[in-house]
């Protein structure tokens, strides 16, 4: 298993719902809200070093979408993310923001060295050269098994949502994550998040990659 991320601070307040989120709930269509498919609540606050990102790299953070509809995955298509996510897992040493620049928090697109959202970014922006529309690779924060800030890139296709992991090599469907999933980018707007977590927001507290759920202390 690889190193997991330790450096990832975000915020994990809800905000009212906005017309862009609106729209996206309203989209899902039954059959969405099973279980291969992850289901929307809500606004939330976009992780800060995400934020930060994209003012240093706007090119990063546009939509290349030319539908809503999620993406079609073929064998060849679920090959293309299991070779990227493999492909970058290891070419990229896992290290910290700490260890590599001095700093908590910082998302990059990683050439040597990075840790579990620049995993995600890097593998994004692969599949994106590739022909991957934005509305289907969703930056996603998740509390992992140690109940631990993590960043993983999500796929969101026909045959349900599929993770890309810098901790694992194998290509799954959400559903078969030890996770639980917190909040990810919009699929109409990339600098947008939503909430995956349906739980009340006072409830959900500040996350960081090193300290467990301040509620469960």
């Amino acid at each position: 298993m690889k190193s997991s991320c330790v450096s990832l601070s975000v915020a994990l307040s809800i905000l009212a719902i906005g017309p862009v989120q609106a729209q996206e709930i309203a989209s899902l269509q039954p059959a969405y809200r099973a279980p291969q498919y992850m289901r929307v609540y809500a606004n939330a606050q976009p992780p800060y070093g995400f934020v930060r990102f994209c003012e240093v790299q706007p090119n990063e953070c546009v939509s290349t979408a030319v539908s809503d509809d999620r993406s079609p995955m073929t064998p060849e298509r679920l090959s293309n993310l299991d070779e990227i996510n493999r492909a970058v897992n290891r070419e990229i040493e896992p290290a910290t923001d700490g260890e590599i620049y001095g700093v908590n928090e910082l998302w990059t697109v990683p050439k040597v060295r990075g840790d579990c959202e620049d995993f995600a970014l890097l593998k994004r922006q692969r599949l994106m050269a590739q022909g991957w529309p934005s509305n289907a690779l969703l930056l996603t924060v998740v509390r992992d098994e140690k109940n631990e800030g993590h960043a993983i890139l999500t796929a969101r296709t026909t045959q349900g949502d599929f993770v890309l992991d810098n901790k694992i090599d194998a290509v799954r469907l959400w559903n078969n994550t030890p996770y639980h999933f917190v909040m990810r980018q919009s699929y109409i707007d990339p600098k947008v998040w939503v909430s995956l977590d349906g739980a009340d927001p006072t409830s959900l507290g500040a996350m960081a990659g090193v300290k467990s759920n301040p509620a469960d202390r």
